[in-house]
């Protein structure tokens, strides 16, 4: 592992609370590959990726960034960051194959290992729940849009809560179930690959749901002491103009966007305006008595994940069909400024905007930031480096955003960097490289990049070193 140097001489300009987390973030069908190891069987992300067309370049989850094979070397490289916390997602099918009936135990083990691995280096493991990876056998029965996938998610939750819950602090129930209701079964772009609007609404009622029952079991099977948080991919949705029109196709897309998991998690019921949108879809029926209160168990913090801002028009094209009810009222608009390799505009308001939001709509609920980081176009220099100067650019903005949030009043405890590994990007395949930790995944080499070294940096001071200086520690 490449060692890093502290610069305990360098001024520190913003400087975040005392018990500060940070930490980085990866997901099972990312990083891990061994895909048809130890009892695993498909999920829907096995499915999609192997299906030609379906990912750049043909790419698949199988081999990845073979996390699953050198677990401790990626936890060393953890430590010696100086990673106070990590958010890892379990793989379903790892677990439960086929998402029915008993745990598998040499799943389970690895989980285990991992955990301990981490504790055994000071390092606080984050858990999510649900990262994607349905089993493929319970998307044959019908998916995320049946009822009974709810039901299967909370049996699996007690599995994963039996098997750790004496040592993970932190229990996530989801993560961006935007993405799994509207991106994979509205617009198709992500497994499942279904392009079914009614479908996808009935999916982001039943992922609500799973969440609410997998919050039940985790009261009743985890300590008093243990935090229970579910994260979002909220938008900061901005109307292109202040004109009714704009902000009408901005109202829509907040509703689809934001509120439709907020509301009924938060407040107990779906916004109005969100079923008036969707009536010529459905009628809702499929949301049961019982259901609402169910969702809304109280938590204990909400992840934020944030990326990029959303600008909204009036207009009938240019929007994606992943917006069920707002395709003839609505279009987006690119923003302005500097791009990131996804063609993503960088705007660091955007995360202030959320946050000022939350802090305003739900003033006793601590926030994490579970995701936040960018991609480009990085490389090994004939050196062997790898520098990134737009990545760290790109962080200290969003930090300070962070900070900035914190100063007014925003209840922050943590932020969590997107990714600590170069790995498999979804649909972009491996095209696309966030980590802070370049992966060759010809070779699976590991190797530091500047952004890393400058992460440690900020880790060590507690906070943003003075001056906006790019430059990060020499490796030695």
């Amino acid at each position: 592992m490449t060692a890093i140097d502290a610069r305990p001489e360098a001024a520190t300009a913003l400087t975040f609370p005392p018990g500060f987390r940070w930490g980085a973030a990866t997901a099972a069908y990312q990083i891990e590959g061994a895909a048809r190891e130890d009892g695993r069987t498909p999920s829907i992300w096995d499915t999609f990726s192997h299906t030609p067309g379906k990912v750049r370049n043909g790419d698949t989850g199988d081999i990845a960034a073979d996390h699953f094979h050198r677990m401790p070397e990626d936890v060393a490289l953890m430590s010696g960051l100086g990673l106070t916390d990590y958010r890892l997602s379990v793989s379903w099918p790892r677990v439960q194959p086929t998402g029915r009936g008993p745990a598998l135990q040499k799943g389970l083990d690895f989980y285990r290992s991992l955990v301990d691995e981490l504790l055994g280096k000071g390092i606080r493991p984050v858990l999510t729940l649900y990262h994607w990876d349905l089993p493929q056998e319970l998307e044959d029965a019908g998916g995320w849009p049946v009822r009974e996938t709810a039901e299967r998610f909370a049996d699996y939750t007690a599995i994963v809560a039996g098997a750790l819950g004496d040592r993970v602090p932190t229990w996530t129930t989801l993560n961006e179930p935007w993405c799994s209701a509207f991106l994979g079964y509205a617009e198709g772009v992500h497994a499942p690959g279904r392009a079914e609007p009614t479908a996808a609404l009935r999916a982001a009622h039943h992922l609500n749901l799973a969440h609410g029952r997998a919050v039940g079991v985790l009261r009743d099977l985890l300590p008093s002491t243990a935090e229970v948080s579910l994260t979002l991919n909220l938008a900061a949705v901005r109307p292109l103009t202040r004109s009714a029109a704009d902000l009408d196709a901005a109202r829509r897309i907040d509703a689809l966007a934001n509120r439709v998991f907020l509301d009924p998690v938060f407040h107990g019921s779906y916004p109005q305006d969100l079923l008036d949108d969707t009536a010529a879809l459905t009628d809702w029926h499929f949301v049961r008595d019982g259901d609402l209160a169910a969702i809304s168990r109280p938590l204990d913090s909400l992840g934020l994940n944030y990326y990029t801002p959303t600008v909204v028009a009036v207009g009938t094209s240019a929007i994606p069909s992943a917006w069920p009810g707002a395709e003839k009222h609505a279009r987006f608009v690119a923003a302005p400024g500097p791009r990131t390799a996804m063609d993503w505009p960088v705007d660091a308001g955007g995360l202030h905007e959320i946050l000022t939001r939350l802090r305003a709509e739900l003033p006793d609920v601590p926030i994490l930031i579970t995701e936040n980081g960018a991609a480009y176009d990085d490389y090994r220099d004939p050196s062997g480096d790898v520098h990134d100067p737009e990545r760290i650019s790109y962080l200290r903005a969003h930090l300070a955003a962070v900070h900035r949030a914190i100063a007014e009043g925003a209840d922050i405890r943590g932020f969590f960097l997107w990714s600590l590994l170069d790995n498999f990007e979804w649909a972009y395949g491996y095209s696309k490289r966030f980590g802070m930790v370049h992966v060759d995944f010809a070779s699976q080499q590991r190797t530091l990049k500047d952004s890393a070294r400058w992460y440690a940096e900020v880790i060590r001071a507690g906070g943003l070193p003075a001056g906006g200086d790019e430059e990060a520690p020499a490796a030695r």
